[in-house]
């Protein structure tokens, strides 16, 4: 057993790797962002289906590109990580793209892998606020996302398991996130630790690493469950206390990774219950609406051999709450049911990884009957049964365009 500081200091970054990172002449991953860390760039990895390569692009606000109807007037923003964002499809092959071409407008997708409750909401805040905001917004919270939102930095917690390919794939930099103030109990934002292409370079130091993430409990639970780490049991305790958990029980291996996980998850989930709350909030404020999307491979997986499920508290508390919920977990249950196959050959219809682009285009179908019921006007391909138009000239490209 290794160290926390140990730990923290081998996820110094190369030089070379933040160089390239931060080239914008080179095709990357992501590109940096000030104050989520980091937002969708330009790239071509070889992750889709039949060992393809996917072309992922975005429009230099991090907006991955739109195709069908985006020239039409946008009325639904989706906020999320890589299930938004549609990682290991091409750009056309997103359930964004699938409902456009459904409903005849477009769906703008602002999601990016990696990213947790915390950084999609921060996002929210500042395209909504922008030219871009519009009167509907979808928060899809995927995973582990609950626990991401809390870090100060992911890939301290990632890099023993992450390739990052040489900067072409490097993510998880720091990133402004929320925790609990160990004093009061409250959760707090906390600004990016290196909101500068300058500071970001401090990553490079193990100790700026150590010293930037020593009381970073998320970082640490994680690296205590996945490495075998030497955590910090009196700040665990305070954390425990306020979120009326039992202390991590040193008394054997086994229950002290149960400890670790039924910490950092009540951690998380206390941060998800906090950060939809100030979502709703946010947008109410702004005149706008939010539906709250819920998948999980966990959760998935639970559903389908007919478990409990390990998030059944947070979904509970979302309708308790009267959030307006899509739960695609219980979408898969009632799909399963309906085949004579095991788990992991249903699994294989949908996902590669993240979802084909059959899952993009089962999860766009299911979801699309919600989106209908939640947009007043309804989408015009929903609006009655007489045509209301016979007026296209939005709809069709520039034929002298096509000509040329």
């Amino acid at each position: 057993m290794i160290s926390y500081a140990e730990f923290l200091a081998t996820a110094a970054v190369p030089r070379e790797t933040i160089d390239r990172f931060l080239d914008e002449t080179e095709p990357t991953w992501a590109r940096f962002d000030e104050e989520v860390g980091y937002t969708l760039g330009r790239f071509l990895p070889r992750d889709g289906i039949d060992e393809s390569w996917t072309i992922s692009t975005a429009l230099d606000n991090g907006q991955r590109t739109p195709w069908l109807y985006a020239d039409q007037p946008c009325r639904l923003n989706t906020y999320g990580d890589s299930f938004t964002q549609c990682h290991q499809v091409c750009d056309g092959e997103t359930w964004q793209e699938y409902l456009a071409g459904h409903l005849g407008e477009p769906l703008r997708n602002f999601g990016m892998g990696g990213f947790g409750v915390n950084q999609a909401y921060r996002r929210m805040r500042r395209v909504e606020t922008s030219a871009l905001g519009t009167e509907y917004a979808i928060l899809y919270i995927w995973g582990d996302d609950h626990c991401r939102s809390v870090m100060r930095s992911r890939h301290a917690a990632t890099h023993r398991v992450w390739d990052d390919q040489n900067g072409r794939m490097f993510h998880g930099n720091f990133w402004a996130n929320v925790e609990i103030d160990l004093v009061s109990g409250d959760f707090v934002e906390r600004p990016n630790l290196c909101s500068s292409p300058e500071t970001l370079y401090r990553m490079c130091e193990p100790e700026f690493m150590i010293d930037a993430l020593r009381d970073d409990l998320m970082v640490m639970l994680y690296a205590m469950e996945r490495f075998d780490v030497q955590g910090d049991a009196r700040l665990l305790g305070q954390l425990a206390q306020h979120l009326h958990e039992p202390p991590i029980d040193e008394a054997s291996d086994e229950s002290r990774l149960q400890g670790i996980k039924r910490l950092k998850l009540a951690y998380g989930f206390a941060a998800s219950r906090y950060l939809v709350s100030q979502a709703r909030s946010f947008l109410s404020e702004h005149n706008k609406q939010l539906l709250v999307c819920l998948l999980c491979p966990t959760a998935t997986d639970q559903a389908l051999r007919g478990q409990p499920r390990y998030d059944q508290a947070f979904a509970d508390h979302l309708q308790e709450e009267d959030y307006r919920v899509f739960d695609m977990n219980e979408i898969h249950a009632r799909d399963y049911a309906a085949f004579d196959l095991s788990i992991d050959e249903y699994r294989r219809r949908y996902w590669i990884g993240h979802y084909s682009p059959a899952g993009n285009h089962f999860f766009a179908y299911h979801l699309k009957n919600t989106i209908v019921d939640w947009l007043d006007p309804k989408p015009r391909t929903y609006r009655g049964e007489e045509m209301t138009t016979t007026d296209f000239s939005g709809y069709l490209p520039d034929t002298a365009t096509l000509s040329a």
